[in-house]
Formats: structure tokens, sequence, C-alpha cells
């Protein structure tokens, strides 16, 4: 099971590899210093953290991810609907848009969403 919480650290870390994979675990080591200030060990660390998670995978030093960066953000929206509006998407763009009005595009590309998801039904 893939854990989809991730902290913010490690989010900053799948980031990179979502950015640059497949990519050398050396290299790696060398974006984490020049970004984030880490030391070699933490990189690798916060690698194994990432793999114990189930978001990436370490093969011969090569990293890449198990899980792609929209799919992984798909899944933690689908848990936030799921934890704090019941899993009711209605319920959600409610409370969205009570403090935020939809443009004209945004409205259309819901609707749109919605038409393709009759459709395959």
């Amino acid at each position: 099971m893939i854990e989809y919480k991730l902290t913010e650290a490690e989010e900053n870390l799948a980031h990179i590899i979502w950015a640059n994979e497949p990519i050398r675990s050396p290299e790696l080591v060398k974006i984490c210093e020049a970004e984030f200030d880490w030391k070699k060990s933490t990189t690798y660390t916060m690698i194994k953290r990432l793999e114990e998670k189930k978001i990436v995978q370490n093969n011969n030093s090569i990293i890449t991810s198990f899980i792609k960066r929209d799919d992984f953000y798909g899944e933690q929206s689908k848990i936030f609907v799921e934890e704090n509006f019941g899993g009711s998407l209605p319920r959600f763009l409610t409370a969205f848009t009570r403090r935020k009005k939809l443009s004209d595009k945004e409205v259309l590309e819901l609707k749109k969403l919605i038409n393709e998801h009759e459709e395959g039904v």
C-alpha cells in the first residue's frame, strides 16, 4: 500500500525526482546539496523513506518513481475530500466556491469533465 502522506522534505525530494527522472543518485545528491543544503547522507536517508513509502525505487543508483506526480496528487486530493467532506465532491466544491468565484473557463472545464464522465458511465 502506498503511503500518500509525505513530509515537506520528502515532497520536495519527490518533486526533484519527478522533474529529472530517471536520475542517478550521485546527481540527485548534488541537486539536493544545492537546493536544500543537504549532506549526502541526508539525501540517501530521504530516498530510503520515499522507497519505503513506494513513491520511488533505487535500482543500481538510478532513481525512478513508482507513481507519477499527477497520480500522487490525484490520490492526495481524494484523501482530502474523503477526510474533510465525507467523500462528497459536491460538498467540497460548495465549500471551495464560497470563497472563490469560478471563472467562465473553469465552469466550462467542469462541465466538460462532467459530460465526459457521464458518457463513460
